[in-house]
């Protein structure tokens, strides 16, 4: 079930261009259902107003009951040195094949219990956090190169375009060619 929460600007506040709303409209809506995505469009926005704006946005999304306090770990999680190690071999790793028993090992535990403490720690299983990566840096790359979406789905881990095509339609609801082009002209 979406919610569609929506607040009209208050007069006092400066209102925010449309595809910023269109983007806390799609975090809104995906927090309950689907929270990476929710965490990506809060990235989104992060970056395009710069840090310490979007931090206030993010708390103002975000209900206090979803959140954990600061610098502290979910019960069952994984450490944060745990955490680090995983999100530096992913990100160095992006564009190979990245197998759970390999982070598992990294991270010192079995597959199936380090599995489970990422999932508490992110709140995505390890395998959704790597696809949301490689989207990320399939976005990164479409906007700062001319390679071919061929080229860059292959640069991403990806098996060809057709692969990255489904997968980008599948987090943000259009083909990468679409993505790129309507960015691009931002």
């Amino acid at each position: 079930m979406y919610l569609n929460i929506m607040e009209e600007p208050r007069s006092e506040a400066v209102a925010l261009p449309p595809y910023l709303l269109d983007l806390l409209g799609e975090a809104r809506r995906a927090m309950e259902v689907d929270p990476g995505l929710a965490k990506q469009c809060l990235e989104k926005i992060s970056a395009l107003l710069g840090g310490e704006n979007a931090r206030g946005i993010e708390r103002a999304l975000v209900p206090e009951t979803a959140r954990e306090p600061e610098g502290k770990l979910a019960k069952g999680g994984l450490a944060s040195w745990q955490l680090s190690r995983i999100r530096k071999h992913i990100e160095a790793k992006l564009d190979t094949t990245i197998l759970i028993e390999d982070l598992a090992v990294i991270a010192k535990l079995s597959p199936g219990h380090f599995c489970r403490a990422f999932k508490v720690s992110t709140g995505e299983t390890p395998h959704g956090y790597i696809v949301r990566q490689r989207i990320r840096r399939a976005q990164t790359l479409m906007l700062n190169t001319d390679d071919t979406l061929s080229q860059i789905a292959c640069a991403c881990g990806l098996t060809d375009q057709a692969h990255l095509t489904r997968l980008f339609r599948r987090m943000l609801n259009e083909t990468p060619l679409v993505w790129r082009r309507n960015w691009r002209s931002a």
